[in-house]
C-alpha cells in the first residue's frame, strides 16, 4: 500500500520488464482508478515506455482508499492488468 498526500501530484510506475518474454513490449497502456468519486484520486497524465507505465496521480479524499489499475496490451496480442493501492492521508 502506498500513501499519499491530497496536495501532491506524484508518479506512479508499473515496470512490466518481468512479465515481458523475447522481442515482446508494451504497445497500450490504460489507468483507471476506483471509486471514481468527487474531489477523488485524480489521473492527471499518462505514458508508457516499451517495458514500463507511468500515471501522475493528484487529489484524493484524506482517508479514503483507492485501487489504481494499469492494463497494458502487450505486442503478442496478451492482455494483462496491476493494482496499486492508494490510501490517502495528510502528511
Amino acid at each position: 500500500m502506498f500513501l499519499k498526500d491530497p496536495d501532491a501530484a506524484v508518479d506512479y510506475r508499473v515496470d512490466w520488464t518481468a512479465a515481458l518474454g523475447d522481442d515482446v513490449r508494451v504497445l497500450t497502456s490504460t489507468w483507471s482508478v476506483v471509486p471514481d468519486e468527487p474531489s477523488g484520486l485524480v489521473i492527471d497524465g499518462q505514458q508508457a515506455s516499451a517495458s514500463a507505465a507511468t500515471a501522475r496521480l493528484s487529489g484524493g479524499v484524506a482517508g479514503h482508499v483507492y485501487r489504481v489499475g494499469n492494463k497494458v496490451t502487450l505486442s503478442d496480442g496478451s492482455v494483462d492488468e496491476r493494482s496499486l493501492i492508494l490510501r490517502v492521508e495528510d502528511r
